[in-house]
């Protein structure tokens, strides 16, 4: 007879997926209060902690774990959804891996716990991370006894089941577990995988609870599924969506848990730009998507502006929340520009450990001020310099009748008394003069008249908004 200390046993790369799966939803969903312990219980009725800890260093199992086909002889009855690429079976599908994911479910729930960019549901670091997100979806927090009641059923529509892992995950949450060597772990004679042939139970036996038990560490059930022997049940369907197939199930099905957004997706232009007191054309839009790219609806999507340029979503806020449509998208209300230029960033993030979304802004002057042509503006004392000629814009076009004023200006940008001047109507040397710019947006300057004294003086442009251009005029 074996001791306690036999059944406490979990291989040690097993138990280092359970715990660094806790670890990880701690981080991403910690309202969800998972514990490792919960899901030891899980893969000890699901696989035998992956047939005793059959599995290479990554965590990949060594072969793959394969529940019954399930082509409604004794089981559910679901037709092929995955093209043989998971279970290998082209026909119907299986339950597959350490935590017995049927592959439709895997497709929505599938994780990369060891971070080496795939999700397989035959390693057991995805796996477990898999199988946590979905206990705690649907906002779970399974500190909750019916929560926690709610999301084991979810994952299987059992009373027998329920009543069996509850048993497993009390005895290594009052015990702990030993960690032992991998292949060496306790591996069930009559598990969910498929390798023995299920024997249905209506309830926990003896041999289904953990502890001291009869040989070969049977942990009873195992079965992860079975339907009291109605004949109708899943073997060992492992979490679905829809959820699980139940058959003849005596227990009423538990909805399954909705997706979760894993990535937020770009789905419009990165960086925009608008006139100072305009709106943007562009708005920042995202997609929030499983791990499987499918478009997950009703999430909040929270748009965050930062910078010093005044710009505001619309109704004044510089936050925004927004809800992922039927498609996952989700889209920022118009942006508008402040009075100050300059760039900005738009954020977009989700919570839950997404990464967020950045987008570019930047806001441009309305008004613009330039001179045509670029040659020198020298003249000889006494004479008188070329033709100067400015243009105005607004918001990219000409500002048609705009007004300008032109003033002689010292380095301190009061008006200057000396050196180069116009003339009024009269004749006399005038050093500011207010002008209007033609229906092109320029305006031409009368001429300039150089003065006597050498040196290099200040003519300064003005429009109405504040709008300047200082030209240097040298008089030699």
């Amino acid at each position: 007879m074996e001791d306690e200390a036999d059944d406490s046993g979990i291989p040690a790369t097993v138990l280092d997926a359970y715990k660094q799966a806790e670890s990880r939803l701690a981080s991403t969903n910690p309202g969800c209060n998972l514990e490792w312990e919960l899901l030891a219980a899980i893969g000890r009725v699901e696989s035998g902690h992956a047939r005793g800890g059959d599995v290479k260093a990554d965590g990949t199992t060594r072969n793959p774990i394969l529940g019954p086909v399930l082509n409604g002889n004794g089981f559910a009855n679901i037709t092929d959804t995955d093209g043989g690429e998971y279970d290998g079976d082209t026909s119907h599908d299986r339950a597959v891996g350490p935590m017995q994911f049927i592959p439709s479910t895997w497709a929505t729930w599938g994780s990369d716990g060891n971070d080496d960019g795939e999700r397989n549901p035959n390693n057991v670091y995805d796996a477990a991370l898999a199988a946590g997100r979905y206990l705690c979806a649907g906002g779970r927090d399974l500190s909750s006894q019916s929560d926690l009641e709610a999301a084991i059923l979810g994952y299987n529509q059992s009373q027998s089941y329920l009543r069996t892992v509850l048993t497993w995950y009390d005895f290594y949450k009052e015990g702990g577990a030993d960690s032992v060597p991998d292949g060496s772990g306790a591996d069930p004679g009559d598990r969910s995988d498929g390798v023995n042939t299920p024997t249905p139970s209506p309830s926990p036996t003896e041999s289904d609870s953990p502890g001291k038990g009869g040989k070969g560490g049977d942990d009873g059930d195992g079965g992860g599924g079975k339907d009291d022997g109605k004949g109708g049940g899943s073997p060992s369907p492992g979490p679905s969506d829809p959820p699980p197939p139940g058959g003849g199930s005596e227990d009423p099905e538990e909805p399954a848990p909705p997706p979760t957004i894993a990535d937020l997706r770009l789905a419009s232009p990165q960086s925009s730009t608008a006139y100072t007191g305009a709106d943007f054309e562009e708005r920042p839009k995202v997609r929030g998507v499983t791990s499987r790219g499918t478009g997950v609806s009703g999430k909040t999507v929270t748009f965050t502006i930062s910078g010093q340029t005044g710009a505001v979503f619309a109704g004044g806020g510089k936050t925004a929340s927004v809800t992922t449509n039927s498609s996952g998208y989700a889209t920022a209300p118009v942006v508008k520009a402040g009075k100050l230029t300059g760039e900005f960033t738009i954020r977009a993030t989700t919570g839950g450990g997404v990464s967020p979304v950045d987008f570019a802004a930047e806001v441009e002057a309305s008004y613009g001020l330039a001179r045509v042509g670029d040659a020198a503006l020298k003249a000889a004392a006494g004479g008188e310099f070329g033709t100067v000629e400015a243009k105005v814009t607004y918001r990219g076009g000409p500002a048609a009748k705009a007004p300008v004023t032109a003033a002689m200006v010292t380095e301190a940008g009061e008006q200057n008394d000396k050196g180069p001047f116009f003339k009024d109507t009269e004749g006399n040397p005038v050093r500011k003069l207010n002008l209007t710019t033609e229906d092109d947006g320029t305006v031409k300057l009368p001429t300039i008249h150089a003065g006597d004294a050498a040196g290099t003086y200040l003519l300064r442009l003005t429009t109405n908004e504040g709008v300047t251009l200082t030209l240097e005029l040298t008089v030699e």
